[in-house]
């Protein structure tokens, strides 16, 4: 290890938080950090047909819905193993979050103090049924049952009785609100689900399998503390560290036997109270970047806390429990967190948290990505209320993770090239440096002893030549020197520049070769088009695969042997979900009456354009095109053009057969230039004459970065102009399949109008989109993504 001057050991770091979140209710504004990654977010469901009841359609298909929780690309949590550590204790740092944060809102801590929750069936068979019809439900839109050979909908709406019942909305059996219960007060999380108007009976019926797991609301009295650790550490993981460390030490003297649930942050969940309103702590956490062996582990340093522990409120069950059972309209997502934050618990400290997700390599085989990286297998959890009830969602899911690599290797891997044979450029400097910034390396030159450091930076110059003040005399040793004097280490990589780590005013210097990568990192940086496609072979999965993983994922979390679910009565059945579901029948589409084909029925949901024309195509006039594929060639473009403009012809476009302007061909670095230069050419030509360009036609690198983005950045905020893009393999592998796509897609962008929907299934598909338009409004309101089947 070369220091420059004195030694300075790293700040204590761990991995860093999450952003996104939303908050626990009881807490304090001003100490709250936001969840809306770790627990909100919408349910994944995908279900698979088990038999079907009625023949036909029903048997052998797979239907897939839901709304999944946040954009890949706003995701880029930072994951690593925590700083100090606990005796026996193995928590996980969470992953930080970079996506905009979400408003929070206020929660209550009042409401159910004393007030004991109604016990709930337990739930023999896991099927999801329709909810009870109430006394007093709100009447809703309800379409009359058509009359035979009429296509019109009658709909009936009293608008004095809705007003009615919504002031005589309570809880049955209580005919006066002064002796009747009080109704729990609203969340300030609720989400106020659309009441469903009655069972549809068109299309086949079958039975399909949902990866949902019903479980059992607790009966216990759950209790929220405040929690305050001085001095404040930003990482979940060390705090979890510090709590479990506290549990360990105190939970049979101080705790009164409890196993208290921890959200990483301010909030302390118990089922039941503790024996004290508020206590003052000292823990002390042994640093473990210092892995020593054997008799050395008392060398490892200690660092001090402070925790203050308050007693907040009580969750407030009772809401939850009246919503389930169809007495209330709002769910209280505060009482559901609590309950998420549970079962959250083991796995936080068994695997790698990203979001919602638990990723281990244990969970599955790795698979390399390419450039130093893996995908890890691993699972998404969340509870949520049904129509069946509590209902705990598990769906499979995988990830890129950096490879625990000694950094000489995943350096080769990266330039894929050995390293040794020629000194490094300038581009490869900066192609390092970029992918190592911020990972966390541990040193393997000093035996047992593990210290591990976080990269910012690599040096200028390389390992051979660098050297470092060892007095205050101006008296300087080469670094191949010191680590030959000091450990018996002799570098043979000197050409090579050295890692920088530490604190950025005082930096350490590592060679490379005495440092490996630590496991458990995820990668958040975008992955390229190889590792993109790597990663989607893992996780495209048949549906009987997916469901088998599901099924071992829930054995192996073993809720019925988890402490916390056991100390706090959450049960969690281990079968899934069966739900009766229809698969509809698909409207028949109507083309152009010139068109060989005037209608078509999709089959197995596939159609194509063959033998069929659009409705209503689209016109373009003027259109240019731009390469920035070097290789492809002037004459392969324009054959390539020529056979575009064909298939928008014949699929019943009025698309121009050549372009306005030859194809120009240009560099992908000089994309706003190119675009803004060829456009005023265009523009030249086409403004004495009236008339607007219409089109661009982009044909890119099939490896393009940025160039994408920038292009379509430029084209729709710059020059108002419609774009389209294509890969260079496709102009060299041109198919009629993939002609008449882009020839849709191009069509969509300047007349959206491709084919109408026929007379007889017009009013079906109209309600049907009217249903689906109000609930994603409705969805949109609440903050929170819906699955509606």
């Amino acid at each position: 290890m070369v220091k420059n001057k004195r030694y300075t050991p790293p700040s204590a770091r761990g991995s860093t938080e999450t952003r996104n979140a939303p908050r626990t209710p009881g807490q304090d504004p001003s100490q709250r950090v936001e969840r809306a990654q770790q627990h909100g977010g919408g349910d994944r469901l995908h279900t698979n047909t088990q038999y079907s009841q009625q023949g036909g359609r029903g048997g052998g298909q797979h239907l897939r819905c839901g709304g999944h929780f946040q954009d890949p690309a706003s995701h880029q949590p930072f994951g690593g193993p925590v700083k100090y550590q606990a005796h026996g204790y193995y928590g996980h740092g969470a992953p930080r979050q970079r996506g905009t944060p979400q408003p929070y809102h206020d929660g209550r801590r009042s409401g159910s103090h004393g007030r004991g929750v109604p016990a709930t069936p337990s739930v023999t068979l896991p099927e999801l049924h329709q909810a009870p019809q109430l006394q007093n439900q709100v009447p809703v839109l309800t379409p009359s049952p058509p009359e035979t050979g009429s296509s019109s909908l009658h709909v009936e709406m009293n608008t004095r009785q809705v007003q009615l019942q919504f002031q005589q909305l309570d809880i049955p059996g209580q005919s006066s609100s002064r002796q009747g219960i009080q109704s729990a007060p609203s969340s300030t999380k609720s989400v106020r689900f659309p009441v469903r108007p009655g069972k549809g009976t068109f299309g086949s019926r079958c039975i399909v399998k949902a990866n949902h797991f019903s479980a059992e609301l607790p009966d216990k009295d759950l209790h929220q503390y405040d929690v305050s650790i001085t001095p404040d550490i930003p990482s979940r993981g060390v705090n979890r560290a510090i709590i479990g460390q506290l549990v360990t030490l105190y939970r049979h003297s101080l705790l009164g036997g409890r196993l208290p649930a921890y959200d990483g942050r301010k909030s302390l969940y118990t089922a039941g109270p503790l024996p004290f309103t508020s206590r003052t702590l000292n823990i002390v956490l042994q640093d473990e970047d210092d892995k020593l062996g054997g008799v050395q582990v008392a060398q490892r340093r200690e660092k001090h806390f402070t925790v203050v522990i308050k007693f907040a409120a009580r969750a407030d069950l009772h809401h939850l429990a009246m919503f389930l059972a169809g007495k209330q309209p709002d769910a209280p997502q505060e009482a559901i967190q609590v309950l998420d934050i549970v079962l959250r618990e083991l796995p936080t400290a068994r695997y790698s948290p990203v979001a919602r997700s638990f990723y281990s390599p244990n969970l599955g085989r790795r698979q390399q990505l390419g450039d130093g990286l893996e995908s890890w297998r691993g699972f998404y959890q969340s509870i949520r209320p049904t129509q069946m009830g509590l209902s705990l969602n598990i769906d499979m899911s995988s990830t890129a993770f950096i490879e625990p690599l000694p950094v000489i290797d995943f350096v080769a891997q990266l330039l894929n090239r050995n390293v040794s044979v020629r000194p490094l450029s300038d581009a490869d400097r900066v192609k390092i440096k970029k992918a190592l910034r911020g990972v966390k390396v541990e040193v393997t030159h000093r035996g047992n002893m593990r210290r591990k450091y976080r990269i910012f930076g690599l040096t200028s110059q390389a390992t051979r030549e660098l050297t470092f003040p060892i007095d205050d005399h101006g008296t300087v040793k080469t670094v191949l020197k010191y680590f030959q004097e000091t450990y018996g280490f002799n570098i043979q990589h000197t050409t090579l520049p050295c890692l920088q780590v530490g604190n950025q005013q005082r930096p350490n210097f590592l060679p490379m070769e005495v440092c490996k990568i630590v496991e458990g990192q995820r990668y958040s940086k975008r992955l390229n088009e190889k590792q993109i496609t790597a990663l989607l072979k893992v996780t495209c999965q048949h549906p009987q695969q997916r469901e088998l993983d599901i099924l071992q994922t829930v054995n192996h979390n073993a809720y019925h042997e988890d402490p916390y679910a056991r100390e706090f009565g959450i049960r969690i059945d281990e079968r899934l979900a069966s739900v009766e579901a229809r698969v509809l029948p698909p409207p028949r589409l109507k083309y152009h009456d010139s068109g060989r084909e005037k209608d078509v029925l999709p089959r197995i949901g596939l159609w194509n354009m063959r033998n069929k024309k659009m409705v209503n195509g689209g016109r373009v006039k003027e259109w240019i095109c731009i390469n920035f594929a070097r290789n492809v060639q002037d004459g392969a473009a324009r054959s390539f053009c020529r056979q575009l403009a064909d298939m928008c012809e014949i699929s019943g476009m009025d698309f121009s057969k050549e372009p306005l302007l030859p194809p120009l061909c240009t560099r992908p670095e000089h994309v706003e230039r190119a675009l803004k230069a060829h456009y005023q050419d265009a523009m030249s030509a086409l403004k004495p004459l009236g008339r607007e360009l219409d089109l661009l036609i982009a044909i890119l690198p099939d490896n393009n970065g940025s160039l994408y983005g920038n292009l379509k950045r430029i084209c729709e905020t710059d020059l108002g102009l419609v774009s389209q893009c294509c890969l260079a393999k496709h102009v060299f592998k041109t198919t009629q399949q993939y002609l008449a796509n882009v020839a849709l897609k191009i069509n969509v962008k300047v007349c959206p109008v491709l084919w109408l929907l026929s007379t007889t299934n017009l009013v079906f598909v109209v309600l049907f989109l009217l249903y689906l338009m109000f609930t994603f409004l409705y969805s949109l309101g609440g903050r929170e993504k819906y699955c509606t089947c």
